[in-house]
């Protein structure tokens, strides 16, 4: 890919500070663009309202311009970008390709996150009900960068998934496909938690005729009880006066080849080292790294 091309991103969602997780995602999305001279774009995924943290916004902002993550352009917020949303859920509507479904969280319980599709065929309106996208029964499948080949059965292992929520809040899977298009997004970096929804990315974008992305997830970090880190159990925010020991400690989670000495470095020079000596083939084929392990 050529460095014109190349249109990468990162999107928090603002529901707690950056932890050292997420800086270990932004770090892989920003080099693996600026290492071709690529645009690194920021996108704030703040359409869950109820799960914001105050202040978690312009915080999230603040650590990545302390550790020299700077992006290209106006940052988007997609609480700003509903009628687009609206609009994609009401044609699919109207196609047949999304429906109306009114199961309770209690009626799903036994079926494990699999949607058996009880009100397919059902014709609910649309007002206090969830819309979901009706899927086939086909494999979809993808080759990720780091991780080979990912597929997955819509179907069996998913089913019929939900665009737009019973309270009226646009998904996260309709959210991201629009807006990685909307964007001209070419290369997706992001933790390998997301690596099983992207079946779901290419269904949708297959749909509404997008190009498909290239994808590259990197292993997630996790705690000594091997829950990943992340803003639900209260993981540390970064401290600023760290930003250049813990981006030697992300390089190292990344597989990337690191100098010790460059612990005093400033972050703008660490990051412009580690940019001219980017390797994506280095970066573990593991869907996850215990923190412990990096120290």
């Amino acid at each position: 890919m050529n460095n014109a091309s190349y249109v990468g991103r990162f999107a928090p969602t603002p529901s707690g500070f950056l932890h050292f997780g997420s800086l270990v995602a932004a770090l892989a999305s920003w080099l693996d663009a600026r290492a071709v001279g690529g645009r690194w774009l920021l996108r704030m995924e703040d359409i869950d309202p109820p799960r914001e943290a105050p202040g978690a916004q312009a915080a999230i902002l603040k650590t990545l311009e302390s550790y020299g993550l700077l992006w290209d352009g106006e940052v988007v917020y997609q609480s700003l970008r509903h009628d687009a949303y609206a609009e994609v859920v009401a044609r699919l509507f109207q196609m047949g390709l999304a429906y109306a479904c009114t199961c309770s969280r209690k009626q799903l319980e036994p079926y494990h996150g699999i949607y058996p599709g009880l009100c397919r065929n059902l014709c609910h309106a649309q007002e206090d009900a969830a819309i979901r996208l009706r899927v086939p029964e086909l494999n979809y499948h993808f080759v990720d960068r780091v991780q080979g080949r990912f597929e997955q059965h819509l179907g069996r292992d998913v089913g019929d998934f939900v665009i737009r929520r019973r309270d009226g809040l646009y998904a996260y899977q309709l959210a991201v496909v629009l807006d990685d298009a909307w964007q001209g997004v070419t290369d997706i970096v992001r933790g390998a938690d997301l690596l099983d929804n992207t079946p779901r990315q290419l269904y949708l974008q297959e749909l509404l005729g997008f190009s498909q992305p290239r994808y590259l997830h990197v292993p997630l970090i996790t705690q000594p009880d091997g829950h990943k880190l992340g803003k639900s159990y209260r993981s540390a925010p970064l401290p600023p006066e760290q930003a250049s020991p813990l981006i030697l400690r992300a390089l190292r989670a990344l597989g990337q080849q690191t100098d010790p000495a460059m612990a005093q470095a400033r972050p703008a020079e660490l990051l412009a080292h580690a940019a001219r000596h980017w390797s994506a083939e280095a970066i573990p084929k593991r869907l996850s790294v215990p923190e412990a392990d990096l120290c």
